[in-house]
């Protein structure tokens, strides 16, 4: 019973060799030189039996000028090999021939190349493709978070003490303009300046063309003096001319917006006393706004300043925004391993919003590269592999390098060139009969 299985086993193990073989076009053929065949492993076959008929039928077809055979090989041990037809001694298999147009000495190929008959080829479904240089350009896809232009944000506030009169712009949100007034404030101190320049411009009417230059010069210095803390209090050149021209004090001076935009924060109330570290109004420009997308630590070196990238919103279908990056984070994210990239967008209608979610793409010219699809590359994890189809019939496995994948192809550093013919489909099999004839030439040293 054992030995009864010990042949079953055999008999099933060399149809899936022989199989493969017969998908690549033949048995893989073994080194030039012969090994002695001891008499006691060579046996006559029985009279008649199947395996007789059949080497006789091969010495047959040798005869009529077909394919010649150089010498058989058991297929379970490609060691053994014999010079005549017959069975092999430790498992009974009928020896196959080896022709001499696989021979090793019929044409030099190189390491793991097999060649492959065009109706093999058919019937395995091989398909193939070009290695081609052509532009490549990436997309980066990543989320991102719009926020204000935080270079576009003004904070409102007095140089001096005071208490406020009226207001103008009485809720967080409301576009303001600029120059539009937002609140009116009572200052003693702001009152008691506009006195003082009053005075001195009186003393500089009358003592400018004094006879004592000392006296001129004074007069005319306190003048300039007194205009310049008004202007370093925020009081605008219009205001000051209206005081010279009424040369009345008013009670109470107003403040207008420096922007365009909306109002973030506001802490002005009538009556309120105000001291100048207070921000009574923070205004910020929306007509152009920051997205801050997250990148992901691998493509981050593929991102710079200055790429063109496309931004859409969910809550606005149809619709897509185009921006440049403008910075790129120095730091990394520890949680999420992302990179933060800050790109520009236009607002000028308003419709992108703070705090909104938004997807982005990063358009990322890579320039010419050398590219193949990425069905045609086979990844083992330690090496990655390319059949090249030569002349003939002969596919040839070649290392190559690779640089990254865009869209469905691969970037190619190293292995090919430009205009070769490569095996895009079909070539897991082309990979087992390669691996099966080197490994049997391994075995035959």
């Amino acid at each position: 019973m054992n030995s009864g299985k010990g042949i079953l086993f055999a008999v099933v193990a060399a149809g899936l060799l022989g199989g493969l073989s017969w998908l690549a076009g033949g048995v893989p053929a073994a080194p030039q030189a012969t090994q002695a065949v001891p008499a006691s492993r060579q046996h006559a076959m029985p009279a008649g039996s199947p395996g007789e008929q059949a080497t006789a039928s091969q010495e047959k077809r040798a005869a009529a000028g077909e394919r010649k055979i150089l010498y058989w090989v058991d297929p379970m041990h490609p060691a053994y090999k014999s010079d005549k037809p017959g069975t092999a001694p430790d498992c009974g298999m009928d020896l196959v021939p080896v022709y001499a147009d696989e021979s090793p000495t019929a044409e030099k190929l190189p390491p793991g190349a097999v060649k492959i008959s065009p109706q093999k080829q058919q019937l395995i479904g091989v398909r193939f493709g070009t290695v081609e240089l052509r532009p490549v350009r990436k997309t980066i896809r990543a989320v991102a978070k719009l926020t204000y232009d935080e270079t576009r944000i003004a904070h409102v506030h007095t140089k001096f003490e005071g208490w406020i009169d009226q207001v103008f712009v009485d809720y967080v949100g409301k576009l303001v303009r600029k120059g539009q007034p937002l609140f009116s404030i009572y200052s003693p101190e702001l009152v008691s300046t506009q006195r003082e320049y009053l005075v001195a411009l009186k003393g500089k009417k009358y003592l400018g063309d004094a006879p004592y230059p000392e006296v001129s010069a004074g007069a005319l210095s306190l003048a300039e003096a007194t205009r310049e803390r008004l202007r370093l209090w925020d009081i605008t050149d219009e205001q000051i001319k209206k005081l010279e021209e009424t040369g009345q004090v008013a009670r109470t001076l107003t403040f207008y917006s420096p922007i365009d935009g909306f109002v973030l924060e506001r802490k002005a109330y009538e009556n309120v006393r105000v001291t100048p570290d207070m921000d009574l109004y923070t205004i910020a420009d929306l007509s152009t706004i920051w997205a801050n997308a997250e990148v992901y630590e691998y493509e981050a070196p593929a991102v710079s300043v200055g790429q063109e990238a496309t931004m859409t919103l969910t809550g606005l279908p149809g619709i897509s925004f185009r921006g440049r990056v403008a910075y790129i984070y120095p730091q990394v994210d520890s949680q999420t391993r992302t990179l933060k990239v800050r790109l520009d967008f236009d607002n000028a209608d308003f419709r992108l919003r703070h705090d909104q979610y938004a997807n982005v793409n990063i358009e990322v010219d890579l320039g010419r590269q050398l590219v193949v699809p990425e069905e045609a590359v086979l990844d083992s994890g330690t090496e990655q592999i390319v059949f090249v189809a030569r002349e003939g019939g002969t596919f040839e496995p070649r290392k190559v390098q690779l640089g990254g994948k865009v869209d469905d192809r691969f970037i190619i550093l190293s292995g090919l060139k430009p205009g070769e013919k490569i095996v895009t489909s079909g070539n897991f099999l082309i990979d087992s009969e390669s691996r099966l004839k080197s490994a049997m030439g391994a075995m035959s040293h």
